[in-house]
């Protein structure tokens, strides 16, 4: 395909976040019975039918598989974020682990690993002894997490593209019994993806049973209700830009991949991939890599650690997708700026809707930026990353406002993170105005997170030069609308967390940035005092890495405040 330059529409534009449509208790209830049927003969009874005598292709999964995950399974243990569980203790240990780490288990994710250390002689034993024991489990006891929509489509594309690992035993009885399993899984989808959560999860769950449809015997009519339901679960899930409704890089990676395998189903059995297959795609790739820096990796944005480098190459590579990183995405939320060895990345948007947010962070304004390989300005990042080393308690401090590089106000949160983990009220309305100044970009972005606590609204004024070497910034706090009655001024705090390497160091009017490659910048302020605290920044396999932060901080009188500032190359 070839390479495009993503749109962007410069100019004025206002970002509204609706509630959307929250189940009724009609639906819930309705739910719940469907769930309970699960455990009948009625259902089990849907899931009987003729033994599918062997898969019909083997995708490719682009994505590469982690080597010390892979050791871990070859020393009889599975390892997620650090965590540790043997074998034989897995039933035991189960309900106590992380939900991301029930999944990667359930869906057969570990068969990527272990084909990252062993080729299909060394690892068919162990995979077939793990395939055994899951199947003894679950494999006729249909209940949550394991036959959840999501995770029933991922196990069949798991093992579909690692059959070679579990299919090439002689033992006819062990045979029969996975791909019994393979038609269960199947036929449980054709029942359970209308009915899985809308979004990210709906989309992998029709996905998977268009894969299914391709790949096993008796496919045809499963094929167009399948097209049919993914066609509407890509239209709820990804906007017209390309960005997922949750607003999550994670999340939009996962559909890429899902998708990028299922592309190559179609290819593998030869046949015609839907447009609307590899429109989804073709809008969703730029929106996602607009993420990335100049290390190649993305950014640290609701919930995300920072995404490597060689696993986003090869989810595009998979894609078939060959296109620029989008510039902006208003609907996805987020607006890149790159100038030169420089990139600007700033979330432009409210937070995602309530349904989406259980992960979601009061993280709108914020900021991150790069030059080269270095980032210089980072998120905290992580939320959902919980594992050994992301307690839950952490995971919701790294949701707030104060973990990102922004302005948070009288220590409160942009917008609400609920005791259940929702995201409640705060931001509603986001305007934005871009456009290309002499030789620069000018972005000036609000938002009306505090005006109903505080009458305050947070303006940001930020201005990259073309040649990458200067960004200007503003951060304002405008009176707007009815203000509540308090003594004296209010306190604010304008954050900047750095990233890992760099190298922090107090002047007369700012501080002095050394960066891991040896480069210098110079941060200068004009309004409020600077102070270099402890910060941190968690990486993509859930791990806390210390670093600092600059922090200014200052008051808003009745009238307002305004805070510039200057990050400038120096050498």
């Amino acid at each position: 395909m070839a390479e495009r330059e993503a749109p962007a529409q410069d100019g004025r534009a206002l970002m509204v976040r609706d509630a959307g449509p929250a189940a009724s208790l009609s639906e819930q209830v309705a739910e719940l019975f469907y769930k309970l049927t699960w455990r009948t003969p009625l259902h089990n009874m849907r899931l009987t039918g003729k033994l599918p005598p062997r898969l019909f292709a083997v995708p490719d999964d682009p994505l590469p598989g982690d080597p010390a995950r892979g050791e871990a399974l070859r020393h009889g243990r599975f390892q997620f974020r650090s965590l540790q569980v043997p074998f034989g203790k897995l039933d035991e240990e189960r309900e106590k682990l992380p939900p991301d780490f029930q999944n990667y288990i359930h869906r057969f994710a570990w068969l990527r690993d272990l084909a990252a250390v062993a080729n299909r002689a060394q690892g068919t034993e162990l995979a077939e002894k793990l395939m055994d024991q899951w199947l003894d489990t679950h494999g006729m006891k249909v209940t949550e997490p394991a036959w959840r929509a999501d995770n029933c489509a991922w196990r069949f594309v798991n093992w579909a593209a690692y059959a070679p690992y579990i299919l090439s035993s002689g033992d006819l009885i062990y045979r029969s019994r996975v791909l019994n399993s393979v038609a269960r899984n199947a036929r449980h989808l054709d029942k359970a993806a209308q009915r899985a959560p809308e979004g990210r999860q709906r989309l992998v769950a029709w996905a998977g049973l268009v894969a299914a449809a391709l790949l096993i015997p008796d496919g045809k009519a499963r094929k167009v209700v399948g097209e049919a339901g993914l066609e509407k679960a890509i239209a709820s899930a990804i906007f017209p830009d390309g960005g997922i409704v949750s607003r999550s890089p994670l999340a939009l990676a996962e559909a890429v991949h899902m998708l990028g395998l299922l592309r190559d189903a179609y290819a593998k059995r030869k046949e015609m991939v839907p447009a609307f297959i590899d429109a989804a795609l073709e809008r969703a790739v730029p929106a996602l890599t607009g993420l990335a820096h100049g290390d190649g990796g993305l950014g640290a944005w609701q919930g995300a650690g920072v995404f490597p480098p060689d696993e986003l190459q090869a989810l595009v590579a998979g894609s078939g997708v060959r296109a620029r990183p989008a510039r902006q995405a208003r609907d996805w939320g987020y607006q890149r700026v790159s100038a030169n060895k420089s990139v600007l990345l700033l979330d432009a948007a409210p937070p995602p809707l309530a349904r989406e947010s259980a992960v979601g962070c009061a993280s709108t304004l914020a900021m991150e930026f790069s030059h080269g390989a270095d980032r210089i300005i980072i998120n905290c990042g992580g939320a959902a990353l919980v594992g050994k080393h992301v307690p839950q308690s952490l995971a919701t401090g790294l949701r707030s406002t104060a973990a990102h590089s922004t302005l948070c106000l009288a220590d409160s949160n942009s917008t609400s993170i609920l005791p259940g983990g929702k995201l409640g009220r705060g931001v509603e309305e986001v305007e934005l105005d871009r456009r290309e100044v002499e030789r620069a970009t000018r972005i000036e972005a609000s938002h009306d997170g505090y005006q109903r606590a505080f009458g305050f609204v947070h303006r940001r004024l930020l201005m990259l030069r073309d040649d990458g070497m200067e960004l200007r910034g503003e951060d304002m706090l405008l009176p707007e609308g009815p203000r509540r009655k308090r003594d004296g001024a209010t306190p604010f705090v304008l954050r900047f967390h750095l990233g890992d390497g760099v190298e922090a160091q107090a002047t007369e009017n700012g501080a002095v940035l050394r960066l891991p490659s040896g480069g210098m910048w110079q941060f200068r302020l004009t309004g409020g005092g600077l102070s270099i605290e402890d910060s941190l920044w968690v990486d993509a396999d859930g791990r806390p890495h210390p670093t600092t932060q600059l922090v200014v901080a200052g008051e808003a009188e009745a009238g307002g405040s305004s805070t510039g500032w200057l990050l400038k190359h120096m050498g």
